[in-house]
């Protein structure tokens, strides 16, 4: 294999040694089964008084809930986040960079293409209220398009603290692990047994790391040198768990009302999953070996945060058009309707591919700081972090609304500016990254997951 680094525009992925390509391939399949369910999840349709109404046909059926053990894969997302992380913190320690150049990569490569989303939904939002939208359908609408804001919040806090459980993975997993677990029962126990919801927000950081931590174990090898048999008994282990989780124990049988505030069947679903994705890793390299399948994940991968940011935003500017031309909306759960979704959903999937022809600089690697200088200072970084991870978090905890989507459009691009101010001295090599797609790049560069 060539060593060379593929781009963008390149023709066919050249891949590096040492690639996981399985990794990619899962980072774009958790993206595409995200647009996927929230295509089957917005139902919009004209009601007998000619109002527009919003429903979602997908959870209303009687095996969505059953269905979400195999369709939640957010904890997969995040498993294979931990691998792209330690690889990346690995590969930047060996260019000589420290924790706070990594994390300020980090930053950046969150922060820029949410800034621009949430630039464009405060505009919108804007738009809509002088325009006098019905409040009530602005609000559903709204709050749906926000949803996936919740994972900004919740990366953004894992990427701060792989400095500091990488460390802890090296010199004390099996210790780090327990007390995650244990931090997280602690937490439901406390929601549940008090009824305070907020509680829970506790778990972004212990429910999200822990399952980082797994995709840690993956990327130093561990999963590789665990017998075939054992992750099969693992992974059967874990998905049985959830039934006495779901049915004797507080938490729900559906794993999207699990997700926020995160819960501890998110954990066991975590194990499970990267059980599975070992099980199958031989038979997924065989498929990623093909130029076909490179191709086609590079192509997505290499715009994984564009699509995962951009999907819901176009699906509902997609459903105005064709409301506002006339065109054909099935009433929603209707045979026409499930049959319209394939194509919605590649349709989606094209658009927000469209879209990340204007927005290809915001998922670019940071560019290095000037010669003679370094990054700013741990304060400025970590006001930096606040800035940016606060708007997501607010979103996922109240709902997008015009308020916090200002807050987003001003605290975002001003983190980005926090995050580029530098200081003299001598510069360290910066991390680069790939989007949470995963883009062909050198094997000891960092990358975003």
């Amino acid at each position: 294999m060539s060593t060379t680094a593929t781009t963008p525009s390149s023709a066919t992925p050249v891949v590096p040694p040492g690639r996981d390509l399985v990794v990619d391939l899962a980072r774009v399949f958790c993206v595409l089964l995200v647009v996927a369910i929230h295509v089957m999840m917005v139902g919009v349709a004209v009601d007998a008084t000619g109002a527009v109404a919003v429903n979602r046909p997908l959870q209303e059926q009687s095996w969505f809930a059953l269905s979400t053990w195999a369709g939640q894969i957010m904890p997969l997302f995040f498993v294979v986040g931990g691998f792209a992380s330690a690889t990346a913190w690995a590969g930047a320690r060996r260019r000589g960079a420290d924790a706070g150049d990594f994390v300020r990569g980090r930053l950046l490569r969150l922060a820029r293409p949410a800034g621009a989303v949430f630039a464009v939904l405060a505009i919108a939002l804007a738009v809509a209220t002088l325009l006098g939208v019905d409040p009530e359908l602005r609000d559903v609408v709204a709050t749906g398009v926000g949803s996936p804001f919740w994972f900004l919040a919740a990366y953004g806090i894992t990427q701060v603290l792989v400095p500091v459980m990488a460390r802890l993975q090296a010199t004390r997993p099996w210790a780090t692990l327990i007390v995650l677990v244990v931090a997280a029962v602690l937490v439901d126990a406390v929601r549940y047994g008090t009824g305070v919801t907020a509680v829970g927000l506790l778990n972004l950081a212990f429910v999200w790391l822990f399952v980082q931590q797994l995709g840690f174990a993956y990327a130093d090898g561990r999963f590789r040198r665990t017998p075939r048999v054992v992750l099969f008994v693992v992974a059967v282990v874990a998905y049985a768990a959830l039934v006495p989780l779901t049915s004797i124990g507080p938490w729900s049988d559906d794993m999207l009302s699990n997700l926020n505030p995160p819960t501890v069947p998110l954990m066991v679903l975590g194990v499970a999953q990267i059980c599975v994705l070992s099980l199958l890793h031989p038979a997924l390299s065989r498929l990623m070996s093909t130029p076909a399948a490179r191709a086609v994940v590079f192509a997505i991968g290499s715009r994984g945060m564009t699509i995962y940011l951009w999907h819901l935003p176009l699906l509902i500017a997609l459903f105005g058009i064709l409301l506002v031309v006339g065109g054909p909306l099935p009433q929603p759960s209707t045979a026409a309707w499930w049959w319209t979704r394939l194509p919605i959903w590649a349709l989606v999937i094209g658009l927000a591919c469209l879209v990340s022809l204007a927005t290809a600089r915001f998922e670019r690697p940071p560019r290095a700081l000037p010669e003679g200088r370094r990054r700013a200072s741990w304060w400025l970084i970590g006001a930096a972090a606040v800035l940016a991870i606060g708007p997501p978090f607010d979103v996922m905890h109240e709902g997008l609304d015009l308020r916090n989507a200002i807050a987003g459009a001003v605290c975002l691009p001003l983190a980005i500016w926090l995050l580029g101010r530098s200081r003299p001295g001598v510069p360290t090599l910066e991390p680069a990254a790939t989007t949470p797609g995963g883009g062909f790049a050198r094997a000891d560069e960092a990358r975003e997951g």
